[in-house]
């Protein structure tokens, strides 16, 4: 099973999440909380996604797909 959910922020996306996570004994993979532990380390791409997110502006595509690669393996 695959579940995406998607909204605006402060929807609930991440507190149904957690509901469902715990329910269904699933792994709850958010990419706002993979920027925010990535923004927390001291390696190159950590360095990059701290900068981005301090300017205000996107994670490139690239770094993005970098991390969440990591997180699913």
């Amino acid at each position: 099973m695959n579940l995406v959910l998607i909204g605006p922020p402060g929807a609930g996306k991440g507190t149904q999440a957690d509901r469902v996570a715990l329910a269904w004994r699933v792994p709850k993979i958010s990419t706002g909380d993979i920027l925010r532990r990535a923004a927390s380390s001291t390696d190159l791409l950590s360095i990059a996604v701290a900068g981005a997110m301090a300017a205000g502006e996107l994670v490139s595509d690239d770094v993005m797909t970098t991390l969440v690669d990591e997180r699913l393996s």
